[in-house]
């Protein structure tokens, strides 16, 4: 795992600013602190910094072809190297090292931008073919590793694995793009391909840019997509055998590594799976590290310890004290942009963790959005149903009604709390999916937001990122079409940039076998009623694991990694909240709507309403504008370019 960043001049050979690029190749150096490699040449300046994982002796980057022509920096792992060097090879390219990066290069003299479709892994990486005079940007199919770009007014293109490398190089303008803004205070991230600077965008996940020099119009093109067709008329017998084969493909390749490797335990279905897989595949004990939290509503640790003692893995667990609050600011620093999902709390503590004892932890992230896991699938499936009943010029006018009607309950036993139930029934499917992820929905955003910042948007509302995702999903099917929904958004957006950013934070790589496009891609063939049986989610995965884990594994209500927020902004958070959330670094920007920032407060620590989630969002979003948007370049570092010279062959 490394970090990548890079300068490419489209108007011609000019000169590159080598501080510029060396600032940007130190703001990633958490990224690869093992090694640092740069390669400089009129027009194109490339760095790279490496976190050792694969061919430890000579797999240094940048990487060129045998005549140097051709050179990449990646980050990532493309996991069927192996498979394509011989394939390559008798094509006639030879090889040099024993790396994945050198199956990129031969692979883009081979195949050229389609190589991209050969490649089984996550990654992000940049090329160069001075013969063609090309850049070639791509990012993995399901965004595991990130990657973002910014057009330069004078012609240059910037791009780097983090945000940071982008505001390092000193040319990115700091102009925050309000369509961004309303997307984060939606969805606790922004969608891709924006970003929180209107300068800059994410290259999408499964896309590819292509920059010829003279070229200041190239625009991402998609490579590959999952279309859910759920016509699979496998038996659920034989699907069970089937997922457990694939499963243990997809680990056994997630495995290879010539560093210490381990995996997360959480104590949930989707980890102790990848762990219980990786018992049988491994002839040594696996090493398996979990968080516990104090306050018992969000321990799990019993569940791992559980699964840890059935496989008798090296296991280790920390103890998350319940006000492991002071990482707001570190968090913000961290992910460049306004990030508000929380459990990005126990993330970075379970990453910094696991790095004490490995390089390498496989996670079981993904697993979710692919087996039907989530709680909130069931509650749309079910309203679902009642929408089906009911034509939509009835239901909407009176379940508005009654939606306006009811009062908002948070108080109240679940099944008390009609109002959202109500004011989804008035809305399409997409619509009602899109509110129910929200997390300051539309009525809130249109008080939290004045006069001025709404002006900005023109109209414009973050449901349209949904409603542009589901013209494309290609399916009718209600669970497939949210599953689809989330693999463009949620997947992408907040749990992989979360792993990412937390894992990399500690030179830790993590690997997600349940992300593994070939899985995704057969899971998707699959009906929905394999993976939401009645009230039980994943139930495929459940019934193929039986074997393996105990029910009390397996069957337990779903817990996630989650923080006491509503207790922090009442206790210890208090003042905190309310000096970040009333203070004058939100009022500058001329956006909130004072009196509603108020209510907010005085509602959530009063006790009469749980505001926890939009508090946090608003207090992320003030620590980015302090740590972020505040902060100053860095100085050109005071050491000069080493370049990284191609060898002749």
């Amino acid at each position: 795992m490394c970090g990548i960043a890079g300068i490419f001049d489209t108007r011609g050979p000019r000169d590159i600013d080598r501080a510029a690029l060396l600032r940007m190749s130190d703001a990633l150096l958490h990224r690869g602190p093992d090694e640092d490699g740069t390669h400089v040449e009129p027009g194109l300046g490339f760095a790279h910094r490496r976190l050792s994982i694969i061919d430890l002796a000579t797999g240094q980057q940048p990487l060129f072809n045998e005549d140097g022509s051709v050179v990449v920096i990646f980050n990532g792992e493309i996991y069927n190297f192996q498979e394509l060097v011989p394939e390559l090879q008798a094509l006639g390219h030879r090889f040099r090292t024993h790396s994945d990066t050198e199956v990129i290069v031969h692979a883009w003299e081979q195949w050229g931008a389609d190589c991209v479709k050969r490649f089984r892994g996550m990654f992000a990486f940049a090329l160069w073919d001075r013969n063609r005079e090309t850049l070639f940007l791509a990012r993995d199919r399901l965004a595991v590793k990130p990657l973002y770009y910014a057009w330069l007014p004078d012609g240059k293109i910037l791009f780097g694995s983090e945000l940071k490398a982008l505001l390092a190089h000193g040319g990115l303008q700091r102009e925050m793009d309000p369509l961004a803004v309303e997307e984060y205070f939606a969805l606790g991230y922004i969608a891709e391909p924006r970003t929180i600077f209107r300068q800059a965008r994410k290259l999408p996940a499964a896309h590819t840019l292509c920059v010829r020099r003279g070229d200041v119009a190239a625009e991402p093109r998609e490579y590959w997509d999952v279309r859910f067709s759920v016509d699979n008329p496998i038996s659920a017998d034989d699907a069970c055998v089937e997922l457990n084969e694939r499963l243990k493909e997809s680990v056994r390749l997630r495995m290879i590594a010539e560093v210490p490797l381990g995996a997360f335990l959480s104590g949930g279905v989707d980890s102790s799976a990848v762990v219980a897989t990786m018992a049988g595949l491994s002839a040594t004990p696996v090493n398996t590290c979990s968080i516990a939290f104090e306050d018992p509503a969000f321990n799990e640790s019993a569940f791992a310890q559980t699964v840890a003692e059935r496989y008798r893995t090296n296991h280790r667990v920390e103890t998350v004290r319940s006000d492991d609050f002071d990482l707001i600011d570190t968090l913000a620093r961290l992910y460049d942009e306004p990030y508000a999902d929380s459990s990005a709390i126990p993330t970075y503590r379970v990453c910094q963790l696991a790095r004490k004892h490995v390089t390498v932890a496989l996670s079981g992230d993904g697993g979710d959005e692919s087996f039907g896991g989530y709680r909130r699938y069931r509650l749309h499936l079910m309203e679902e149903r009642m929408r089906a009943a009911l034509p939509l010029s009835v239901r909407q006018p009176m379940f508005r009604l009654l939606g306006r009607a009811y009062p908002k309950a948070d108080w109240a036993p679940r099944m008390f709390r009609a109002k959202t139930t109500f004011e989804g029934m008035a809305r399409s499917s997409v619509e009602a999916y899109f509110h129910s992820v929200s997390i300051l929905r539309g009525p809130m955003r249109d008080e939290l937001f004045s006069t001025r910042f709404k002006s900005a948007l023109g109209g414009y509302s973050a449901e349209d990122v949904f409603d542009g995702h589901a013209a494309r999903a290609g399916t009718d099917d209600p669970l497939a079409l949210i599953q689809y929904l989330d693999l463009k958004t949620y997947l992408v957006g907040d749990i992989n940039t979360k792993v990412d950013r937390a894992s990399m934070a500690h030179s830790l790589e993590v690997r997600e076998p349940l992300m593994d496009h070939k899985l995704v891609e057969w899971l998707a063939t699959l009906p929905s009623a394999l993976k939401i049986r009645g009230q039980e989610g994943k139930h495929l995965l459940k019934k193929a694991m039986e074997p393996a884990l105990p029910p009390d594994i397996l069957y337990r209500p779903k817990m996630g990694f989650a923080v006491p927020l509503a207790r922090w902004f009442r206790g210890p958070l208090k003042q905190r909240v309310r000096d970040a959330v009333l203070g004058t670094r939100l009022a500058e920007t001329g956006w909130f709507n004072r009196p509603y920032l108020e209510h907010l407060v005085d509602a959530h620590q009063s006790g009469t309403r749980d505001y926890s989630a939009p508090l946090w969002t608003l207090l992320m979003f003030e620590a980015f504008l302090r740590n972020v948007l505040d902060a100053s370049v860095a100085p050109a570092p005071n050491r000069t370019v080493e370049t990284a010279e191609p060898v002749a062959q």
